[in-house]
């Protein structure tokens, strides 16, 4: 099995599987369909004890290794115990942050921003140790010596402002990615416009890829005052509204959090009714011109 970090079943083409069947094959003697499973679980949300547990133990596994010294199983477990929401799951996605294989600590970086636990915030802090001068490419491989996005997004979405002076300075990376990742994150511990709109400016980049990328990173942190420019961004109509719902969802946690105790449905019918600002309002249109 090849050495990928990206997940490698659409939803088209899933096996129909009971839960059960699932876990069982977590342990299953074909490591194809332990791969799998993983993926599987975290897929579709099974956020039952068993699967959680499972998932857990299979971050420890050894069966299934690449030639190149990869654990595609330990991977896929990580990214789906970030899916499931279960804090059971953040001292083994810890350790995961020690492995020898660089997408696994990728994947258990990502997972841990969703899960959110502080307790991981002083092991991403020491992935950021050497700095810019020693994040770089490993001889052979397409990625640096560690998974510095992933990192850097993650403390950024835990609000760890103690890795604000390990983060500035990836703005001067060589590398694109990785500084419209260090502004992400500055943005979220600091609310400095000036981060923000560093990654505006990224979308009038050349390469269309990076151009997708600042998309994301826009959307991740609800720049409002980008809705615009990510309007009239050159790239499909399909990433410019994912970007525009993650600002769209911003401004409705921001309701949730003033309306603390009430309630609010995940889908606003009515802008103007929950209390959603002129700006917010003009992102829905803007979203509806995309269609």
């Amino acid at each position: 099995m090849q050495e990928s970090s990206s997940e490698e079943y659409p939803e088209a083409v899933a096996q129909a599987l009971t839960v059960e069947q699932a876990i069982a094959n977590l342990n299953h003697l074909d490591l194809s369909l332990r791969y799998y499973a993983a993926w599987w679980l975290g897929k579709f949300r099974v956020r039952t004890p068993p699967a959680v547990d499972a998932l857990i133990v299979a971050l420890e596994d050894e069966a299934d290794r690449t030639t190149l010294g990869g654990y595609p199983l330990r991977r896929n477990a990580a990214r789906a115990l970030g899916k499931l929401g279960d804090q059971r799951a953040v001292p083994a996605l810890i350790r995961c942050l020690n492995c020898s294989d660089y997408y696994v600590r990728e994947a258990a970086a990502q997972s841990l921003e969703m899960l959110r636990d502080p307790a991981a915030i002083p092991s991403l802090i020491q992935l950021l140790n050497g700095g810019v001068a020693t994040a770089m490419f490993v001889p052979g491989r397409p990625h640096l010596a560690q998974p510095y996005e992933a990192v850097m997004e993650a403390l950024g979405g835990m609000g760890a402002t103690v890795a604000i002076p390990l983060i500035q300075p990836f703005l001067e990376h060589t590398v694109a990615r990785v500084q419209y990742a260090a502004a992400r994150a500055m943005y979220q511990l600091t609310q400095d416009d000036a981060y923000g709109q560093r990654l505006v400016q990224a979308l009038e980049g050349s390469d269309v890829n990076l151009r997708r990328v600042a998309l994301a990173d826009l959307g991740a942190i609800g720049y409002l005052p980008a809705a615009d420019a990510i309007a009239r961004c050159s790239t499909e109509n399909s990433f410019k509204i994912i970007a525009l719902k993650g600002l769209l969802q911003h401004q409705i946690d921001e309701v949730k959090l003033r309306r603390a105790g009430g309630s609010l449905q995940e889908k606003v019918d009515d802008p103007a009714s929950v209390g959603l600002s002129d700006a917010a309002i003009r992102v829905m249109n803007l979203m509806d011109s995309l269609l």
